[in-house]
């Protein structure tokens, strides 16, 4: 049985993406920085919302985090 990719999206709390896929912690690090790594609202915050915060374009970071998944 393949295990099955886990898409990337919007929603995704910026924590997941760090615990879960290989490569997240370094896109996050690029585009949030490592005052990340520290903050408790990576377990309830998404990437959306981190992107706002940062005024990014969240999608640029979804792109970026699900190419990871694609090699």
């Amino acid at each position: 049985m393949m295990a099955q990719k886990t898409k990337v999206t919007k929603d995704t709390i910026i924590g997941d993406v760090i615990k879960n896929i290989p490569g997240g912690r370094a896109v996050i690090e690029k585009y949030f920085g490592n005052g990340c790594f520290t903050c408790a609202g990576i377990n309830m915050e998404s990437l959306s919302f981190g992107a706002m915060m940062h005024n990014l374009d969240p999608n640029k970071i979804v792109d970026e985090i699900n190419a990871l998944e694609d090699n």
